[in-house]
């Protein structure tokens, strides 16, 4: 058996697997990769070769770019600004997302784009009240659409450019693909909006991160905040001093506090100690209040108190959740330091966390101190540094993750501008190629870490491993379907087959050929096969090289049929919960239309016959 189709047989068993769905990707896609060494297609350094192609660098570093955009704020700023614009509506929804998506793709390559949008494409989905199943290919195809506006937009342009060069002493200008590209995109757009909810699937992905977007509207009603609480302060110059809590609150002429609607919760002094309502007060003491707002400003007038009113509770948008301040909820677990201690409502603890509600068996204790039990809820507002240190706190359990709140409910961070500048940079120097790609990503992600937008540990939390393992697994399928004959195998027949036919009919071979093959290998090795192929046929029918290989740029960026057909494919496989079928029902028809407008289109912009 030669080593072409042990490399075929290798390859079909191996989209057998993946079709199969019974066992992971990765590990058939490692197991692929190990096969083609055993059966001595492929060296030991091919078969780990993908661990360090510059594929795989780029995408890591482009994972990291797009944690650092999502941490700054960045992310969930442009997922709020284009829902808010996109609505509710499904169709506006995912014209909004693919218009994101063609645009970026255009900027910073297909992987760049579907790296940094997934993110964004979950938040606009969710807005508006999408499965993100339903938008995620959609967000790839457009990806994939829009490379096709520019020359940087995927090396596959630079390879045909390259090829054109070569051929007829004249590339392709830097936007002249945008002529069959945006074509693509609009068409791609309009077959996802039409067809995509019957196309797609229906499921959850359970690597999603919890949608946040409710949040604060949700805590609100479960904890009850419409109940307004105060803190009066006793200052040097109070007539409040020396005297008692319960005597303040009891003073001749007013009324009983329970028929005043004015209660007192607890009196704190500076340390966090709670003092009894008999111990005279002091400069620094806090008398920690719930009632109506009238009553309570005239208790702080009465007896020159400073008044504060408790994080601004009065509307759903006030400060509980800012740029620099947010809430928590916060369980006492078994054996909990905070079991037997004291705490209420109003109480700023020795963090500087201001406790807003405590609950205990689901229900409000409302405004009184209480001693804490296991399993109490407690809701704390205050710096986003002093909740994020929760996290390490053996004494609680934190319900939800404080930076998961903070990106999807705060405003633009302070470090958002230093990662705005990084973005630009990086865009600029991918759109220029004054560096390779790698290089530009790289840059951006040291740049990240470097000005503080996210630290190291961040960064290698933001790299989505098993993402890289799967396409560098694959890498060496590649390569052995190239180096073996495997894909020539297949090529020559079929356009040996059209030779000597209409010059449309071989466009239609050759899109066909190079769509096929690059399913399963990557489009830039595909283009690779393919071109001097198509060039030997293009000069037997008699037909110009450059509408040739801008059909072959193009079919190379239809890999729409399998998730392994590009890393963008892949990237959006685990967060929409995808199998390796779901893609072949929306990407065929896709791919079909694609068909007809470069074979229509392609010839008027660059006549067949020069």
């Amino acid at each position: 058996m030669s080593d072409a189709t042990t490399s075929l047989i290798i390859l079909a068993v191996t989209v057998v697997l993946f079709v199969w769905n019974r066992l992971p990707v990765g590990v058939v896609a490692i197991g692929s990769a190990i096969a083609l060494y055993l059966c001595g297609l492929i060296s030991v350094d091919s078969m780990t070769s993908g661990l360090g192609a510059t594929v795989i660098v780029f995408i890591a570093a482009l994972f990291v770019v797009s944690e650092a955009l999502e941490a700054s704020g960045i992310t969930g700023w442009i997922g709020r600004s284009v829902g808010r614009l996109a609505g509710t509506g499904r169709a506006r929804a995912v014209l909004a997302i693919m218009t994101l998506a063609a645009v970026l793709s255009a900027l910073i390559t297909v992987n760049g784009a579907a790296a940094a949008l997934v993110p964004v494409t979950v938040a606009i989905a969710r807005h508006a009240g999408l499965v993100p199943s339903r938008v995620l290919i959609p967000l790839a195809y457009a990806c994939s659409a829009g490379a096709l506006l520019t020359l940087s937009g995927s090396p596959v342009n630079v390879i045909v450019n390259d090829a054109a060069v070569e051929q007829t002493g004249s590339g392709f200008g830097y936007f002249s693909f945008a002529l069959v590209g945006l074509p693509l995109v609009l068409v791609t757009a309009g077959v996802s909006i039409l067809f995509g909810d019957r196309l797609l699937p229906h499921r959850e992905s359970t690597t999603l991160p919890r949608d946040f977007s409710n949040y604060l509207g949700t805590v609100v009603d479960h904890y009850g905040l419409d109940r307004r609480i105060y803190r009066l302060h006793v200052g040097p110059g109070s007539a409040a001093v020396a005297a008692t809590p319960a005597g303040l609150m009891t003073a001749p002429g007013d009324p009983p506090a329970g028929e005043s609607g004015v209660v007192l919760v607890a009196t704190e002094r500076p340390g966090a100690r709670i003092v009894d309502d008999d111990t005279p007060l002091d400069v620094g003491d806090v008398l920690v209040i719930s009632g109506a707002g009238e009553t309570v400003e005239q208790l702080a007038r009465d007896h020159g108190l400073t008044l504060e009113d408790v994080a601004g509770r009065r509307s759903r948008q006030g400060s509980l959740i800012g740029r620099d301040v947010g809430i928590c909820e916060l369980v006492v677990p078994p054996r909990s330091d905070w079991v037997g201690t004291s705490a209420f409502p109003g109480m700023i603890r020795e963090d500087g966390l201001l406790v807003l509600s405590i609950r205990r068996r689901n229900r409000d204790v409302g405004p009184r101190a209480i001693t804490l039990e296991e399993g109490d809820m407690v809701l704390v507002h205050g710096s986003w540094g002093a909740i994020d240190a929760l996290a390490d706190d053996q004494r609680v359990l934190v319900v939800d993750s404080s930076e998961q709140v903070r990106r999807q409910t705060g405003r633009l961070g302070r470090t958002a501008p230093r990662a705005g500048v990084v973005l630009v940079a990086m865009i600029v120097l991918l759109a220029t190629g004054v560096v390779p790609p790698v290089v530009a990503g790289l840059l951006a992600a040291l740049a990240m870490v470097l000005s503080g937008v996210i630290n190291s540990e961040q960064a290698y939390r933001a790299v989505s491993w098993p993402t890289l393992v799967l396409i560098a697994a694959l890498i060496p399928m590649s390569t052995a379907i190239s180096t073996s004959g495997g894909a020539e195998m297949i090529a020559r027949p079929i356009v040996d087959l059209v030779s000597g036919h209409s010059p449309y009919v071989l466009l239609i071979a050759l899109f066909l050929l190079t769509t096929v093959v690059g399913q399963f290998i990557s489009n830039a090795a595909t283009v690779l096969i393919v071109i001097p192929i198509a060039m030997a046929a293009a000069a037997d029918v008699g037909v110009d090289a450059r509408p040739v290989l801008m059909l072959v740029c193009v079919a190379g960026a239809a890999s729409l049929l399998t998730p392994i057909a590009t890393p963008a494919n892949m990237i959006v496989m685990n967060p929409g919960g995808y199998r390796f079928g779901d893609y072949w029902r929306l990407g065929l028809l896709t791919t079909a239309c694609w068909l007809v407008i470069a074979v229509a289109l392609i010839p008027v912009f660059w006549p067949l016959n020069g």
